[in-house]
């Protein structure tokens, strides 16, 4: 499909380049892609020709070129981006190698020199804020602040000089007990504005307000707290002039999905807030969740919200009424479940008292779109981009930077200077494209949705008489979504034939509120049955075979991921990583931002007990690994000790792995690579009935 830009984008003069391969410009016409740049096709002498023979073997003993020390290497994660003073481009990744550190990286001065790295050495830039955390740094002119992992400390450093040292901002608390994320800069004052969480007096129930650093001293201060009173707060955001303050917040027991309130505020002349208005969500009659408040250049206050529709849709605040206008309904959303801080889904790219010109993303029917918006003719444009998936958009200096990827581009900044995995693209040949479905659940007429990736590989293919083994993937949050972009973790398993189904099950986001809320008070119970169904679906459409279906899913995913082989008989094997087993165990030691989070999910006590499969080891009837970090203060590593011991027990072929110095999720790159490589391994010896291609040294499992 193509879509042609407005008219009007002609005077924005916007240029789009492509990391790491396309060069785009937005012009007058639309979008217009180039020749490739030959020197990102090295290593071509790996794909295979057209005319070559291909091999007949079994399903999954496959060979690849896409090793798990490939995968483990190419799991550099964005933390965000950014521009500084001079137009150049900043951004946050994350490095396996360095044992998972997050490192601020300037665009090169010039095409084909390196990136430059902005943090040194001794520091990482990472918030624990919320255990998830985002939001962790924010740049103005060549100044940044971030925040440090080790400490959680606020740090100021200039951009342009390597000699200076970053200056902390606040105190020496004695340890990680102070955490700040999503802030900004207040010219008007000389300070920055930021949420902050207190775990000095509890951990598990931590005091987070809205509080002003100063930038002024040169011996750190204790932070001025500007708004609190409430369980949470997010995008503390500020006017042109730093007159007003806009900011999300809710409280107990919902999640900020679930619903939460829009206030502004009034700043005084000594820098208090002193008076505010609730913009959205109070209003009984109207459940919503409001999120990603911004001003535009002439003090006009955008944001998301879900009223009405029940999706995510963009608004505009009245400020003499205060009453709320809507800028373009669509069944889609514009933004996102705020697990982090920091979401960035569109951008005023254009403001005058006339209109605004705005730069968005949505999501709908499982992939994402890039518009431009003119909220005075209530018309959207769209561009044809090779995303199917974007997450954040940056404003630069006459152009703009977006964050995306597609079933066969790696997560690339939309500039030509980060790529999650530049050289994956060598690996295309082996690429699986995935099948988006939709598939029936147990309830007559009602539907739930997937990516489904068959084995692909152009040196092999099976016999046809053998239907491939099927690992299906549960993800995490659980109210979260799964989207059909290159992950070459993914592609380890089809480039060795498997079949892959990765499974947006009722309760995910992406597809508006009723969708999301069908898992209310039925976790363990929507999420599996869809799995299940899901499975299903694929071995009647003779895309897998029923003997050898496999489940694996982390954190929420690996709790969906042990339920359905407890409650359900689906599935031969399954693989948890960092998952619950114990709902109730997971309810008491929790962190304070998802301490409630259960309460809605899940329902009364009885229905803990009986939706947790710690609770019912004798009806587990197949192998199962388990994957934990020792530092998981999301899920408590007993957890996953409690189910080893108990399957142990029962006699189950069973195996624990245990990563010291992780925490929730795996950072470190030999981690990431022997716990890929495991699961491969494992199923093959239990359930596969075929040998790997590659030489891996199993672990010991137990009961076999």
């Amino acid at each position: 499909m193509i879509f042609t830009a407005l008219p009007t984008l002609s005077r924005l003069s916007l240029q789009l380049t492509y990391c790491p391969f396309s060069l785009f410009n937005l012009n007058r016409i639309g979008v217009r892609v180039l020749r490739p740049k030959r020197r990102y096709y090295r290593c071509c002498t790996i794909m295979a020709s057209s005319n070559q023979q291909k091999v007949t073997a079994p399903y999954g003993s496959w060979k690849s070129p896409i090793t798990a020390d490939v995968v483990s290497g190419a799991s550099k994660r964005l933390g965000g981006t950014a521009v500084d003073g001079h137009g150049r481009l900043i951004w946050l990744e994350s490095r396996p190698m360095e044992s998972g550190r997050a490192v601020l990286v300037k665009e090169a001065a010039q095409p084909g020199e390196e990136p430059i790295d902005v943090t040194p050495k001794e520091f990482a830039v990472r918030t624990t804020a919320q255990e998830y955390g985002g939001g962790a740094f924010r740049i103005f002119d060549d100044t940044v602040i971030f925040s440090n992992y080790k400490d959680q400390r606020l740090y100021k450093q200039s951009i342009d000089s390597k000699d200076l040292v970053p200056e902390p901002l606040t105190p020496d608390y004695g340890g990680p007990v102070v955490s700040f994320a999503d802030g900004v800069f207040d010219l008007r004052f000389n300070r920055y504005v930021s949420v902050m969480e207190d775990r000095r007096i509890s951990s598990a129930n931590a005091t987070t307000t809205i509080v002003a650093v100063s930038l002024n001293d040169t011996d750190a201060q204790e932070p001025k707290v500007l708004v609190s009173g409430n369980d949470f707060y997010a995008f503390p955001r500020l006017d042109p002039k730093n007159e007003r303050i806009a900011w999300i917040e809710w409280s107990h027991p919902n999640m900020p999905w679930d619903k939460a309130e829009l206030w502004v505020g009034y700043i005084s002349e000594n820098g208090d807030v002193y008076k505010r208005t609730c913009v959205a969500g109070r209003d009984p009659a109207l459940l919503e969740s409001p999120t990603e408040p911004k001003w535009s250049s002439n003090g006009e206050l955008f944001f998301i919200t879900d009223r009405k529709n029940g999706f995510w849709n963009l608004y505009k605040w009245n400020e003499s009424g205060n009453d709320v206008l809507p800028l373009y309904s669509l069944d889609a959303e514009f933004s996102k479940p705020l697990w982090v801080f920091g979401i960035n889904s569109y951008e005023l790219i254009q403001t005058s008292r006339e209109k605004n010109v705005i730069a968005c993303c949505y999501r709908k029917h499982g992939r994402s779109y890039l518009g431009i918006l003119d909220d005075s003719q209530q018309s959207l444009s769209l561009l044809d981009i090779p995303f199917t998936d974007i997450d954040n958009i940056t404003s630069g200096q006459q152009c703009l930077y977006v964050e995306g990827a597609s079933a066969v581009n790696p997560s690339s900044v939309a500039k030509i200077v980060w790529s999650s995995s530049p050289d994956s693209l060598m690996y295309n040949s082996y690429f699986s494209l995935p099948e988006f479905i939709e598939f029936p659940t147990e309830i007559p007429g009602q539907k739930a949705y997937a990516y489904y990736y068959p084995p692909s590989n152009p040196n092999f293919t099976a016999s046809e008489e053998e239907r491939p083994p099927l690992l299906l993937k549960s993800h995490g949050g659980p109210t979260s979504e799964t989207r059909g972009i290159l992950n070459l973790s993914m592609q380890y398993w089809t480039s060795r034939g498997w079949a892959f189904v990765d499974v947006n099950y009722g309760g995910s986001t992406g597809y508006g509120r009723e969708y999301r809320e069908r898992l209310l008070g039925k976790w363990g119970i929507v999420d599996v049955d869809d799995c299940c169904s899901c499975a299903k679906f694929l071995v009647d459409s003779g895309k897998a075979d029923e003997k050898r279906l496999c489940i694996t899913g982390a954190s929420a995913g690996g709790y969906t991921t042990l339920a359905a082989l407890a409650f359900k008989d689906t599935f031969k094997a399954g693989a948890s990583l960092y998952g619950v087993a114990d709902l109730s165990l997971l309810r008491a030691e929790t962190h304070k931002f998802e301490s409630h989070y259960l309460d809605k999910l899940v329902g009364t006590e009885k229905e803990f007990f009986e939706r947790s499969p710690i609770n019912f080891v004798d009806q587990f009837s197949c192998p199962i690994i388990l994957f934990q970090g020792l530092e998981d203060k999301v899920v408590p590593p007993d957890q996953a000790s409690k189910i080893y011991e108990a399957l142990k027990k029962k006699g189950l072929p069973v195996a624990l792995v245990e990563y010291k110095g992780e925490q929730h999720g795996f950072r470190k790159a030999e981690n990431i690579k022997f716990t890929l490589e495991q699961q491969m391994v494992f199923f093959a010896r239990l359930i596969g009935h075929f040998n790997v291609a590659d030489p891996i040294t199993p672990i010991k499992i137990d009961n076999v």
